[in-house]
């Protein structure tokens, strides 16, 4: 059993609501991203997504698009991104890690070539937002690794795609609250809430809601049908200028904690 699939068992059988944050590598700066991942653990995060920089990242907000061109303009890369993984199971060998982003740079890098290493230095997962289910084929050598393609729903869904994704899915699928990009500031629970239960039951991977959860109070309102809540725009915009590594490990902290007390509360 993958470390994705034992925590999301370990979860349902606390029945707790997972909390997923976000940050992307390299922002606020290249000497924190080790630290600050143990920080979201310390912090009550059950699984870590790993935003890899890229220059156009369509599917995020003005947020999460200038944290990357932060991150690219300090040199980040990919390469970077699985040392920092590696450096981080030196220390945690249960948290789950997922990198999301984008198929350019994993093309660029080879998909033989990334799965391996990404396997290597302890990736769990992959969330290629413009990797559509007709072109996943690509990605036959990430699976062959070992490593779990992350799909995305969204409202638009049409009815029969949202029954292959069900399908397929594994890991777990990633319901975007809304038609729009990462931080928006709107978010309807009441709008979604029906739409998440109907693909809890067919859905043969557990649900995790994202886009718009900005503090605890939405991501309580989100733990009371997801499995798991993502929370990333508003932690990148805490992190935004923090001049050290320890400064951006007590901003995280701070970020954090109410939000898992929060989940723990509901």
């Amino acid at each position: 059993m993958s470390r994705i699939d034992q925590r999301f068992a370990s979860l349902k059988a606390a029945g707790r609501t997972g909390l997923i944050p976000f940050i992307t590598a390299g922002d606020p700066s290249p000497e924190a991203v080790v630290a600050l991942m143990h920080a979201l653990v310390e912090a009550g995060a059950d699984l870590i997504e790993l935003g890899v920089p890229f220059s156009d990242p369509m599917a995020d907000g003005p947020v999460i698009q200038h944290a990357s061109e932060r991150a690219i303009a300090r040199g980040v890369g990919l390469g970077d991104v699985l040392r920092w993984v590696g450096e981080f199971r030196q220390r945690d060998t249960d948290t789950p890690v997922v990198l999301m982003g984008y198929l350019n740079p994993v093309e660029i890098h080879g998909y033989e070539a990334f799965a391996a290493e990404a396997a290597t230095a302890g990736v769990d997962g992959v969330l290629l937002v413009d990797c559509p289910l007709e072109e996943s084929a690509v990605l036959e050598p990430l699976r062959a690794a070992g490593l779990k393609t992350i799909r995305l729903a969204a409202p638009t869904t049409a009815p029969a795609r949202m029954a292959q994704l069900c399908e397929v899915a594994e890991g777990f699928l990633y319901y975007v609250s809304f038609a729009g990009i990462t931080g928006a500031g709107r978010l309807s629970t009441r709008d979604i809430a029906s739409r998440v239960a109907d693909i809890r039951s067919r859905a043969s991977a557990p649900v995790a809601v994202g886009f718009g959860v900005r503090d605890a109070q939405s991501a309580k309102e989100i733990a009371a049908f997801a499995d798991a809540v993502v929370i990333g725009s508003a932690l990148v915009e805490r992190l935004d200028g923090a001049g050290t590594a320890d400064e951006a490990v007590a901003r995280a902290k701070d970020f954090l904690a109410p939000i898992r007390a929060a989940l723990d509360a509901h």
